[in-house]
């Protein structure tokens, strides 16, 4: 939000530098992000002087010059040539000296250098109103009043308004700050606290009367919820032109362009108190009534912008007799706008629903000045006094009388709100105790009514437009933040307790798998939880009647929550790919959100993604692929990180993984993981393999909770390993060979591995050759060779009973 100095202290008159009422502004919360110069006039017309043209002759060598002499009040005239048609001896005109800086019409600067034109040396400049910046005409020079003192200075003659212009970071809380008057209201409460006591000027309104009642437009208002408070009159005989200079100057300088007197001043309105307001032409006005009401879903209305809009059926529009013309609190249309061939205006001053408004600015896509403060909530109490500021303003400037009445719809008034302070509960949450005195006089300069004071608090009346402050903590921040939280001193005394907290909390979990990730080379990623509706298409495994939908969504790209981690994390990778880094090991702890028949559900999911090469490339070391054994190495070391062992393996079939497989727990399922289908990848723009994790993390916690661990002494007796190369059928899977093998011997077998796998020449069709590795240990003893072999051909046998396995 920007703030006019000069226009801020219309209302508060302070001889404070910008700098200075900067710094209080944002001790009172109104945070000053920059302070900016503005000019009226681009440059301050710096370096340009009155001069009397004493001389003109033609150019010796141009048809098109001449050649001038100049008395700019110095001792010397100076010789300049000039290119302007309309240039004669004796004019008063503008001129530009040596070194002055001239700005273009698109803001470029450009520097007066002495030099020779065509042979002849030019000192300066002639000025036509153009360059600078004082109009758009450029057919000759401007010609000054011959009156005006030679050597005058041009910024003094055109009165260039110096100003200094605060951006102010608003939060959406301070919507009673939305205006100068409302930061000159906060300005003078802080003065106050500093014992500078400032009157607050407001402008006034007794001059308003109706002066004849011949044009009356007749107002309904269907929906009062929607437009709690709707007020207009009529002003005739009006004459749509540009601004004054001043009206101009006070726009341009928070960000504004100029558009005609009438829009203008319902700007200035808006910016000067806070209430915005709509001018119609009233003999676009079909039968002469206004109907704020909604219109049936799918109704066409073209705003100002020239778009042609698909209305809501909860959108609250502004109509006539026949048609809508108006969205109600955010943009007008295009045909009841007011142009240079109006005469009339219908003038609304509303209060709207701030909730609706927000809902349909955020549908439609519109951000206007008008919106941004209805969504906040203006002052409901204001409505009818901004409405005859601005009628007074039209009157002043475009002309025209009053020509009807103030229709004023306000059928169920809003109240303010009553709340109750105690002295105690204000000195805990501060920390300081604030002097009762002290503390009735912030409340009094803020317009909060003190109605009965005794030894433990106050009873106050808070205005309507504080909406931010309907609690007894609110009143609390309000006093604290006027009294300066620079003024609370810090205690010297840390205050800390101890709780005594399980090594099964979510955090501490999530610490221990993070770390364990990282440093296997990982990068943890952090994704909105808001996503696009449109993904729950690429699977058949989310339904869109569970997406839980958001009410006020930023865009249409994001108005759901996640019902899964694996598109943000696949919109990471995208982003990482088309950056020229391929080789990714992301991951991230996030949560899923469910709507199940009206209840709405959280899950807590750790997710993997792993693509590229598993290392960079090196001199001394191949590259490898990253592939499904290293992302299930990767998760398999997570879980027995956590004690998580003796795990279910389970095919999963879906049009999510191309192949996949899920882990258990008994009947928990822990995790889900595999290579994610060409079809899912294609639509994020990604042509490498992509592999993905999902772990349920509500369903570890549980599982790591109900794991009891055992400790016992390291065994004193060797190892023993034996291998087997068995021949077997293609459909023969390790986890069989391993399943037969524990059968067969449960006490003394303790590992089973694959180190080898063979398909292809000098096997029979059909046939694969897996190098199985079995370790065996004793506990109390060792090993004989006897007992080894027992156990190895117990093994070969159940291999090729059960198998058909070969050895080889």
């Amino acid at each position: 939000m920007k703030i006019s100095y000069n226009w801020l202290k219309q209302f508060i008159k302070t001889d404070w530098s910008p700098e200075k009422t900067g710094e209080l502004l944002t001790d009172l919360g109104l945070e000053v992000e920059g302070i900016e110069s503005f000019q009226s006039i681009k440059g301050g017309l710096e370096g340009i002087v009155v001069g009397e043209v004493l001389t003109c002759v033609q150019h010796p060598n141009a048809d098109r010059l001449k050649v001038t002499t100049v008395n700019i009040g110095e001792e010397t005239p100076l010789q300049i040539v000039c290119g302007a048609p309309n240039v004669a001896a004796g004019q008063k005109v503008p001129v530009a000296t040596i070194g002055t800086t001239l700005y273009t019409s698109e803001g470029e600067a450009w520097k007066i250098k002495k030099g020779k034109i065509r042979g002849e040396e030019s000192h300066g400049m002639i000025c036509a109103e153009d360059e600078l910046g004082l109009g758009s005409s450029h057919e000759g020079i401007l010609v000054l009043d011959e009156k005006i003192k030679v050597g005058a200075l041009a910024s003094e003659i055109f009165k260039v308004e110096n100003d200094h212009v605060f951006e102010i970071g608003l939060t959406p809380n301070r919507a009673d700050a939305m205006s100068h008057f409302g930061t000159a209201r906060d300005l003078k409460a802080g003065l106050l606290q500093k014992d500078i006591n400032l009157e607050l000027i407001t402008p006034s309104v007794s001059a308003f009367h109706v002066d004849s009642r011949t044009l009356k437009i007749d107002v309904e208002v269907n929906d009062k919820e929607l437009a709690p408070r709707y007020c207009g009159v009529t002003i005739s005989g009006i004459k749509v032109e540009a601004s004054p200079a001043w009206l101009q100057n006070r726009l341009k300088a928070i960000g504004l362009a100029p558009k005609n007197n009438v829009v203008d001043i319902t700007n200035y309105v808006l910016h000067e108190l806070g209430q915005p307001l709509h001018a119609f032409d009233a003999n676009k006005i079909t039968g002469n009534k206004v109907i704020v009401k909604t219109l049936p879903k799918g109704t066409k209305f073209t705003t100002l912008d020239e778009v042609e809009r698909e209305l809501h059926e909860e959108d609250l529009m502004i109509c006539d007799a026949e048609k809508p013309m108006c969205i109600a609190g955010v943009f007008g249309g295009i045909e009841s706008g007011v142009t240079e061939s109006t005469t009339s205006i219908f003038l609304e001053s509303a209060y709207f629903n701030p909730v609706s408004v927000r809902k349909t600015a955020k549908r439609h896509g519109l951000n206007t000045d008008a919106s941004f403060r209805f969504e906040r909530g203006i002052d409901p109490n204001i409505t009818e006094y901004a409405l005859k500021r601005a009628a007074l303003l039209i009157q002043d400037i475009a002309g025209g009388e009053i020509t009807s009445d103030v229709i004023d719809m306000y059928p169920n008034k809003i109240e303010d709100f009553q709340v109750r302070l105690s002295f105690e509960n204000a000195k805990k949450l501060i920390g300081e105790e604030i002097p009762k005195e002290v503390i009735k006089r912030i409340l009094t300069s803020l317009d909060i009514k003190v109605n009965n004071v005794t030894e433990a608090g106050l009873g106050l009346t808070v205005p309507a437009y504080r909406n931010d402050v309907q609690r007894e903590a609110d009143v609390i921040e309000e006093i604290l933040r006027v009294y300066g939280y620079n003024n609370i001193k810090t205690t010297e005394k840390l205050n800390a307790s101890i709780s005594n907290s399980s090594r099964f909390e979510d955090y501490k979990l999530q610490n221990i798998v993070g770390n364990q990730l990282s440093a296997q080379g990982f990068y943890e990623i952090m994704a909105n939880s808001l996503t696009n509706p449109k993904y729950i298409a690429l699977t058949q495994n989310l339904n869109d009647e569970h997406n839980v939908e958001m009410l006020n969504p930023l865009s249409n790209d994001l108005s759901v929550m996640r019902q899964s981690l694996l598109f943000s994390g696949l919109e990471a990778v995208s982003h990482n790919i088309n950056r020229k880094r391929d080789n990714l090991k992301l991951y991230e702890f996030g949560k899923t959100y469910h709507n199940y028949n009206g209840n709405r559900e959280e899950h807590k999911h750790l997710s993997l993604f792993v693509s590229g090469n598993r290392n960079t490339e090196r001199w001394n070391a191949p590259t490898q692929q990253s592939d499904f054994f290293y992302l299930k190495g990767t998760i398999t070391a997570v879980l027995e990180r956590l004690g998580i062992t003796s795990l279910k393996v389970s095919p999963i079939k879906n049009d999510v993984f191309s192949e996949g497989i899920s882990l258990s727990k008994g009947k928990v399922k822990l995790v889900e993981f595999g290579l994610i289908g060409k079809k899912v990848l294609k639509h994020f723009g990604i042509a490498q393999s992509v592999l993905f994790a999902d772990f349920n993390w509500d369903n570890i916690i549980e599982t790591v909770k109900q794991n009891n661990i055992t400790f016992k002494d390291i065994p004193k007796y060797p190892e023993v390993r034996r291998d087997f190369a068995l021949l077997l059928d293609d459909n023969v899977t390790f986890e069989q060979i391993d399943t037969i093998a524990m059968q067969t011997e449960k006490q003394l077998l303790k590992d089973v591995d694959l180190f080898d796998v063979y398909q292809g020449k000098n096997l029979p069709k059909g046939k694969k050759s897996y190098a199985v590795s079995f370790t065996l240990q004793d506990e109390h003893k060792t090993l004989t060779d006897k007992q080894i072999d027992k156990i190895m051909n117990k093994l070969q046998s159940n291999f090729e009973k059960q198998l058909g396995a070969e050895l080889r």
